[in-house]
Parts: C-alpha cells; structure tokens; sequence
C-alpha cells in the first residue's frame, strides 16, 4: 500500500495532481491540495507533475 502526503508549506493549489491522479485522492481545499481518500496506486504520476515538489509518496 501506499501513502501519499501533502506539503501544505510548498503546495500552491495549482490543482495539477488534482487533473493527473487516476485514483482521484486530492481535492483543492482552502487553495490547497489535500488528501481525501488514500487509495493511491503508487503511479507517482502526481510527484512527477507537481512543480512545486509538495507531494512525497511512502510505501508501507
């Protein structure tokens, strides 16, 4: 499984992982992106996408 996390620090609601995620896990909320459901696939698609590096991916 995997977990996919937020920097709210660096994220500056772009909403491209939002357009990119084929698991739909984030939503823009308070021009941020946040983590709805974790049902992330491990594509890594939205790290790849994020300009801002803000989002980090964890394997448990």
């Amino acid at each position: 499984m995997f977990m996919v996390t937020v920097d709210e620090e660096k994220c500056v609601g772009c909403g491209e992982c939002i357009s990119a995620c084929p698991a739909q896990v984030f939503v823009l909320t308070d021009d941020k992106a946040i983590v709805t459901e974790n049902e992330c696939m491990g594509c890594q698609t939205c790290i790849a996408i994020c300009p801002n590096e803000a989002i980090t991916l964890d394997e448990y």
